[in-house]
């Protein structure tokens, strides 16, 4: 296997050991109607209706869009605008919980009998990506054999940024679900082959799952290096099959489909229950964290709660995400939603003032895409749309790695983020 670039970070998995536990039942929650990628749905209830457990409480008619459902039973007491971490804005739904967390009367496994039919119940369900980038799951599943014929059901439980631990519970409390889970998709959707990926930090559960595997041929659990970014689609497309996916390309141009694994064990109990998606698995850490733990929490459950749960007192940042590519939070109210797979609170020093910069070309040693970060820098500065066209800006995936081996502590990865604005939208 070819090493790839990227970095050796400290993994601070203090939570790898620690089983989850369930959240209380908060008081009230609030559901915003953007959970992922897509359009936001609108509201199905109005102010002062019950609701139940698993209930559709939003629905959109667009294409990317998955429908939201109500992680509580209660009563709607307010709907109201949300201001998402990215800035842009949805109506949330505000339920007061009732306390009994009476199942929705419909709320059976579901039926199905077609392939067509199996990606419809998966949209009902709510599924996307709980990685962290919320990409619907039914969307990956639309794909047309005869067209884009896919013949690697890829998982992906590298799990590669620091502190997180919540796939890694996964893997160590419900491997039954996520060994069904794969049989499942690779069943319904006809895809021949499995590629468990799991990083070599993770021996308990490589272990774990190549004992329940054993004897399907067709399920191979990978052993991964522990190298950042290993767990981006490319570097572990490229690492379980040696397929390389090119820029403007996806993974099912590879013959690829890549699934979280949380997300592929979901799909599993749902199938089974007809419970949708309404809780997650976060991980709580960080060296402002009191009780660093792993904890299953209704969606909807504000950010304030899980920060008295788990003893956080004084932090200058909160990330909502891993410490590479976590988003910085502004609102402690703000609720928990289907993407969020963990919870930093950090005590960080003061970050220094950018030098200029030494030529060292650390950062493109770092660079897993084998990109020129200082050259997309100047480019950027200097608004040279070209340039940046031509360094293939576009496959730079944001995970930091330029900005983290930075010896003059130039912004790199920011500006790359800020330079896709320029480019022309195909």
């Amino acid at each position: 296997m070819k090493i790839l670039n990227g970095v050796h970070l400290n993994h601070h998995k203090n939570t790898e050991n620690e089983s989850t536990v369930i959240f209380p039942l908060p008081a009230s929650v609030t559901i915003p109607m953007a959970q992922g990628m897509g359009a936001p749905c609108e509201p199905l209830v109005a102010v002062g209706d019950n609701v139940f457990v698993g209930q559709k409480i939003g629905e959109s008619e667009q294409y990317m869009s998955i429908p939201v459902h109500s992680s509580v039973s209660g009563t709607v007491t307010e709907i109201k605008e949300y201001v998402m971490p990215n800035g842009r804005s949805c109506k949330s739904i505000v339920i007061e919980s009732d306390g009994k967390q009476t199942p929705h009367p419909d709320i059976c496994p579901p039926k199905y009998k077609t392939r067509e039919e199996f990606i419809k119940i998966v949209r009902e369900s709510g599924a996307c990506g709980l990685g962290g980038a919320g990409f619907p799951t039914f969307v990956k599943f639309s794909f047309k054999p005869e067209i884009t014929p896919i013949d690697t059901l890829v998982v992906n439980a590298a799990e590669c940024e620091p502190y997180i631990t919540s796939d890694y519970r996964e893997l160590m409390e419900r491997p039954k679900d996520v060994y069904e889970g794969i049989l499942l998709i690779m069943k319904e959707l006809d895809i021949p082959n499995a590629k468990l990926c799991i990083e070599n930090n993770k021996p308990k559960a490589i272990k774990l799952l190549t004992d329940m595997a054993a004897k399907n041929k067709k399920i191979d659990v990978v052993t991964l290096p522990s190298k950042y970014p290993q767990g981006a689609e490319k570097m572990l497309v490229y690492s379980a099959t040696g397929r390389t996916i090119k820029e403007g390309e996806l993974p099912s141009h590879q013959g690829t489909l890549v699934m979280n694994v949380s997300t592929v064990a979901f799909l599993y109990r749902y199938t089974q229950t007809g419970m949708p998606l309404i809780s997650r698995r976060l991980t709580v850490d960080g060296n402002a964290v009191g009780m660093p733990c792993n904890i299953e929490v209704l969606l909807g459950t504000t950010i304030n709660d899980l920060l008295d749960y788990a003893n956080v007192k004084d932090y200058t940042k909160l990330l909502m995400g891993g410490p590479m590519m976590g988003m910085c939070m502004f609102d402690t109210n703000a609720p928990i939603i289907k993407t969020h797979n963990a919870l930093l609170a950090l005590n960080t020093e003061p970050k220094k003032a950018p030098t200029a910069c030494i030529r060292c070309g650390a950062c493109v040693r770092a660079c897993p895409m084998n990109l020129m970060p200082e050259s997309l820098e100047k480019a950027f500065d200097a608004k040279n749309v070209d340039d940046l066209v031509a360094l293939k800006l576009g496959l730079c995936m944001n995970c930091g790695c330029c900005t983290y081996v930075c010896p003059a502590n130039r912004a790199l990865a920011e500006k790359n983020q800020l330079a896709k604005a320029l480019l022309p939208r195909k």
